[in-house]
């Protein structure tokens, strides 16, 4: 056990000025985005032609544009748009009933206003690879504005719901941008560019996402602190002369990849061996 003592921890409570990120303003959102267009290179685009019908396997974001517009008459209020770029894997039935697996890109806008205060000031904080008596500066600017928030959007696992096969004339679906403004990098996880406006068929997609945004901003303050966080607990190195049976026999028994678990109205039922909280005693595990 560590002697806090001697980092002059332990002596009662101390009053600290710490820097954090407060949270001003923030928002969670339940969407369906319905019918996305996916973007496909040349060779998805060629299976897609040739498919006759389309199974969705999965779906994620990728990557992410964000950027904050101030809201006129509104001092204080910022307008958050969030461009969401998800990579879409699809099963697609070709030839003779074979499946085939493509990716494709879909491309949503979200915009939301929330409240970020403000801060007229200019911040500079040092660089501990420019620690030089004569930096060099990337890129300097006459018109300064304020100091803006920081906008964070947190996106849990997205869900594709539906995915569906349209004729190419057949106007449907929505598109919040074309295939020249997809940026780079994006593309380069791809392989190769996308292709619009050739083959017979358009891919869409119908994603569910949760999403949380909020606006923070860099603060002072004022807080009761006990000590430092020093760790208590020693690691112990691997080493070479290890007995690998020994390693393995600390290892604890994994029931529940063995017994599969009931479910619990109340909650979930199984706990850290995956077995079941209150049945251990009479081996009813299977929720007879």
């Amino acid at each position: 056990m560590v002697d806090k003592n001697q980092f002059g921890c332990g002596r009662g409570n101390e009053i600290c000025c710490i820097n954090v990120n407060k949270i001003f303003d923030s928002a969670r959102d339940k969407e369906c985005l319905e019918d996305l267009r996916v973007y496909l290179n040349s060779e998805a685009q060629e299976l897609l032609d040739h498919s006759s019908s389309v199974r969705a396997k999965n779906v994620e974001v990728i990557a992410t544009n964000i950027h904050l517009e101030n809201v006129p008459f509104n001092r204080g209020f910022y307008q958050v748009n969030v461009r969401f770029f998800f990579c879409v894997t699809l099963e697609v039935c070709v030839f003779n009933g074979m499946v085939k697996e493509l990716q494709g890109l879909a491309v949503h806008d979200k915009k939301i206003i929330l409240f970020g205060s403000e801060k007229n000031v200019s911040v500079f904080t040092s660089d501990p690879e420019q620690n030089t008596f004569c930096p060099s500066y990337d890129e300097l600017k006459c018109n300064s504005q304020s100091t803006l928030p920081i906008a964070v959007v947190e996106v849990a696992q997205p869900m594709c719901l539906d995915a569906k096969i349209v004729e190419r004339q057949r106007p449907f679906g929505n598109c919040c941008c074309g295939v020249d403004s997809v940026p780079d990098n994006v593309i380069e996880r791809f392989g190769t560019p996308f292709v619009d406006g050739v083959g017979n068929n358009r891919l869409f997609v119908t994603v569910g996402m949760f999403t949380v945004v909020r606006l923070e901003r860099p603060v002072q303050l004022l807080v009761q602190a006990n000590g430092y966080c020093i760790p208590d607990k020693d690691s112990t190195p691997a080493s070479c002369h290890n007995d690998p049976c020994d390693i393995f026999g600390k290892l604890n028994f994994p029931f529940g990849e063995f017994f599969p678990y009931a479910l619990n109205p109340n909650g979930d039922n199984r706990d850290s061996d995956g077995g079941c909280r209150e049945q251990k005693k009479d081996h009813s595990c299977g929720g007879r």
